[in-house]
């Protein structure tokens, strides 16, 4: 099995990406709970929501890949929710840092927040680029920090969507090269 997640700040092609890359490769997909959290309680999340929100993407993500598909994609993982604690509240259970880095991801798309216009959806609270833009260096700074597999997505998002596409088809023929911290050095077909 392979375990590919998408991750960056908000408006940067995630949700999309990985449902168009889930079809392209009949894979299932965990989406991101926080998002049906908040539609379900109408509010806010405050810190007191932040483990009830992290452990349930974990359960949906380790339900996942109990299944054992050959390509398992996820729209987020436990990093997201840690990193916007510490946004949001200046704090993050602990418990969340030691689950994530129990998880071995085979491929970690990072995606930039260049190039792609925020777009509001009543949950999103990050419309300055530069905001998004630190949102996007604290996430590389832990994934290059703890050597995860790191794939650099910038440009359009169709440049996005080849890039992964090729990626992922690379990935699943075990001849992608990934250098823990490195993006990823993708081979010519």
């Amino acid at each position: 099995m392979k375990v590919v997640v998408l991750t960056g700040p908000e408006s940067a092609g995630k949700s999309t990406l990985s449902q168009a890359l889930a079809e392209r490769f009949n894979a299932p997909l965990v989406s991101e709970y926080v998002r049906e959290f908040i539609e379900r309680e109408q509010r806010e999340t405050c810190y007191a929501d932040i483990s009830t929100i992290a452990e349930q993407q974990l359960q949906l993500e380790l339900a996942a890949r109990a299944q054992k598909p050959p390509l398992l994609l996820l729209d987020t993982h436990l990093l997201s929710n840690k990193l916007w604690s510490e946004t949001l509240f200046n704090d993050s259970p602990d418990w969340i840092e030691s689950a994530l880095q129990a998880q071995h991801y085979d491929l970690i798309g990072l995606l930039s927040p260049d190039g792609i216009p925020w777009q509001a959806d009543g949950q999103r609270c990050q419309p300055k680029l530069i905001e998004r833009q630190a949102f996007h260096q604290q996430l590389d700074a832990w994934l290059q920090h703890n050597q995860q597999p790191v794939l650099h997505l910038k440009g359009s998002w169709q440049a996005r969507y080849q890039t992964l596409e090729h990626a992922i088809e690379q990935l699943l023929n075990n001849s992608l090269t990934l250098t823990p911290s490195l993006p990823a050095l993708l081979t010519e077909d």
